[in-house]
């Protein structure tokens, strides 16, 4: 379909005025509606931003609007077949798919951890009977059997409806019940419905009203109202162990730091400077900002990695400042990671010792590659290398200070050459200053000294992907529920997912886990270092031991 271009006339977009329509047939559209258009609008407006922002250029548009594909050399350049030959790219994707890992097909029956375990056995023969074909040998128990598995649908949420009998006396009119098969009593939600309900909020991004619906196609109704009380519920049982989390998180070796962006509806539009006064936390918060965030924390310490979320109006840093206040006096500062944007991601009251992400300044040359390839070229194949170095420092389980030694040795010559490389283009004019190769170099340049920290300090890490990773969590919730109600469904939703992300990077059963705190929450308040992702097995089985347990 074509148009006229004599038809097409400009019209100015007053933003309050489209709320202020949206708002006027609210009634109309009804909430589900209402919601995903107010969403569209919040989305025109960025958008409109950022075309109005000199900075964005086309490339980052189509990046924001459809993605970001891979950042792979291969895929960055233009000619990418020269550009694989020449880094040698060519001869490890063949030596890659020659040794390429077990586990990326079938599944053996061994994976379904999970999955209810039936044996059956022999229906003609038991160990040490004569073998039925040649009648002489005897029969015996292979270690391995013959498994069979078999997948069946289920409700995430189900029920039992238990019919206890009742006899009436036609004389005295006694009613005499049955009694509740045991283990049943009158608690109409078991631990694990709770546990499952936050498992699929807020660890998979299904929102209640999803489920709702899915729930009530099944037979078993769970309305979100109800839903949301389940989890409200198991929060305040739960919130020691949240707590805990985050006092060991404050004794980390390096910690990674980011924001995204996240709504809470609480405190947007009309009420939000009323709310925000109101806040009990408001004394910490600048009344005049108007974002909301989510900030990812990831704490590493001996190889365990430990995950927090906080949801609100503060920043990176305050958040990370807040959990530092609970550093032991005796430790050191610690490693921070974090991207450029330092005035959101430092801990103003805390000292650290401050890295960079290199990722973050390898983006500003993949983003301009298709422009200036061979330049480019040079950058990322200079830190495909050090990539590598570091990669085989993790393989052969280098200890830090053997890791900062072999970093010393192999990618602090190539990091020198890179940093020469960069001074050239700039002292020689070699590239314009304002271009965006230009934007590149200097932003590396300006961070050079926190960029290679890992050559001088043992355990610095290369860039903050860990973090990234984990605010993926954040993100999912993002797109399947939107928002957040409240500041108080933003803070359940920061424990779930601090549980359940700390639960899969310390490969312990998050389902299993929140199921036992339940069970366990007066020794979980008693004993909360003793309930943590990566030791609650062992207490359960001390407990259990125990002649007293």
């Amino acid at each position: 379909m074509g148009y006229d271009p004599v038809d097409i006339h400009r019209v100015d977009l007053d933003m309050k005025e489209l709320q202020g329509y949206l708002e006027q047939a609210r009634s109309v559209l009804g909430e589900d509606a209402y919601t995903k258009l107010t969403a569209a609008l919040q989305t025109l407006a960025y958008l409109t931003d950022l075309v109005g922002d000199k900075d964005t250029t086309i490339h980052r548009l189509q990046q924001i609007l459809f993605g970001a594909s891979t950042e792979k050399i291969s895929n960055v350049l233009e000619n990418p077949t020269e550009a694989v030959a020449s880094s040698g790219e060519k001869h490890a994707d063949q030596g890659n798919k020659e040794n390429k890992a077990k586990g990326h097909g079938r599944n053996g029956a061994q994976r379904y951890t999970g999955a209810q375990k039936v044996t059956v056995a022999h229906e003609s023969l038991k160990p040490g009977d004569h073998c039925p074909l040649c009648l002489k040998g005897k029969v015996y128990v292979q270690k391995i059997p013959s498994y069979i598995v078999r997948l069946v649908g289920r409700s995430p949420i189900g029920a039992t409806v238990y019919a206890m009998e009742s006899l009436r006396c036609n004389l005295c009119l006694e009613v005499f019940t049955a009694a509740p098969p045991e283990g049943v009593g009158p608690e109409k939600y078991d631990p694990t419905a709770g546990a499952m309900i936050a498992l699929l909020k807020y660890g998979s991004g299904f929102p209640f009203n999803r489920l709702e619906r899915l729930q009530g196609n099944l037979g078993i109704p769970l309305p979100a109202s109800t839903q949301w009380g389940i989890v409200l519920e198991i929060f305040q049982v739960i919130y020691p162990a949240y707590t805990e989390l985050i006092r060991q998180a404050a004794q980390g070796e390096v910690l990674y730091n980011d924001d995204t962006t996240m709504r809470i509806l609480a405190l947007m539009g009309k009420n939000a400077q009323k709310l925000l006064a109101e806040s009990h936390d408001s004394s910490k918060l600048n009344s005049e900002r108007t974002g909301i965030f989510t900030s990812g924390i990831v704490s590493t310490r001996e190889g365990r990695e430990i995950a927090l979320f906080f949801t609100g109006r503060k920043y990176a840093g305050e958040n990370l400042a807040d959990v530092l206040r609970q550093r032991a006096s005796d430790l050191g500062p610690p490693i921070q990671m974090c991207d450029g944007l330092l005035s959101r991601n430092l801990p103003k009251e805390f000292a650290v010792i401050l890295s960079n992400c290199t990722a973050h300044a390898r983006r500003g040359f993949v983003d301009v590659a298709t422009r200036f390839p061979d330049e480019c070229r040079y950058v990322l194949e200079t830190l495909r290398d050090v990539y590598k170095n570091d990669a085989l420092a993790k393989k052969n389980g280098m200890l830090p200070e053997e890791r900062l030694a072999f970093h010393k040795a192999q990618s602090g010559p190539l990091m020198e050459s890179l940093k020469n490389w960069l001074d050239e283009q700039i002292a020689e004019k070699k590239v314009e200053p304002n271009s965006g190769l230009g934007e590149a170099i200097s932003y590396m340049k300006n961070h050079w000294t926190k960029l290679v920290l890992f050559l001088h300090v043992a355990g610095a890490p290369l860039d903050n992907t860990i973090c990234e990773r984990a605010l993926k969590k954040a993100i999912l919730h993002r797109k399947g529920s939107l928002f957040y109600k409240t500041q108080k469904g933003a803070d359940v939703g920061d424990l779930f997912m601090s549980l359940i992300y700390t639960c899969e990077r310390c490969r312990a059963d998050p389902f299993d886990y929140l199921v036992e705190l339940q069970k366990h929450a007066t020794e979980l308040t008693q004993s909360p270092g003793a309930w943590m992702p990566w030791n609650y097995r062992e207490t359960l089985e001390g407990s259990r031991a125990s002649p007293n347990s």
